[in-house]
């Protein structure tokens, strides 16, 4: 998929109004695929994001978080986060399995399918520019963002 257009796609968001990647042409897009609402490394890659949005914002940049949790639940972690950005729910795994973002993981000695923590980066005219998988949480956001910089 590197270096090729992504298919357009279409999840509910917390804007309450579909998130179109279509729509979005022109700016740059961050989707960072996370495992799920509340727990402590996603509630860490998110706070980053949200710490650094107004300098993506400046960068021509716009985030979304991606997880297979439901829009109420969404709803309630950006409220408690405080996140700036639109989380999509992705509860059928549509996109998920676009990405190739679903893989087994060991979770306390037995396999469990989820989400691999995962971001992209969208260039304007829709083709993906860069991608980062099993991403480590401390210091992801910032290379994210001197890589948008650069773009």
């Amino acid at each position: 998929m590197l270096g090729k257009p992504v298919p357009d796609f279409s999840l509910p968001s917390t804007s309450g109004t579909p998130f179109r990647l279509s729509d979005a042409r022109g700016a740059k897009l961050v989707l960072y695929f996370y495992p799920k609402d509340n727990t402590p490394g996603c509630s860490t890659e998110g706070a980053d994001f949200r710490d650094h949005h107004k300098d993506f914002r400046k960068a021509g940049c716009e985030v979304f978080g991606v997880s297979r949790d439901s829009i109420r639940s969404h709803e309630n972690f950006k409220a408690k986060m405080k996140f700036p950005f639109e989380l999509l729910s992705d509860e059928d795994e549509t996109v998920c399995k676009r990405f190739k973002v679903m893989k087994l993981k060991n979770m306390y000695g037995r396999k469990v399918r989820g989400i691999e923590r995962s971001t992209f980066v969208v260039d304007g005219g829709g083709v993906l520019a860069r991608e980062w998988r099993g991403v480590r949480v401390p210091g992801h956001v910032q290379e994210v963002l001197n890589f948008v910089k650069a773009l």
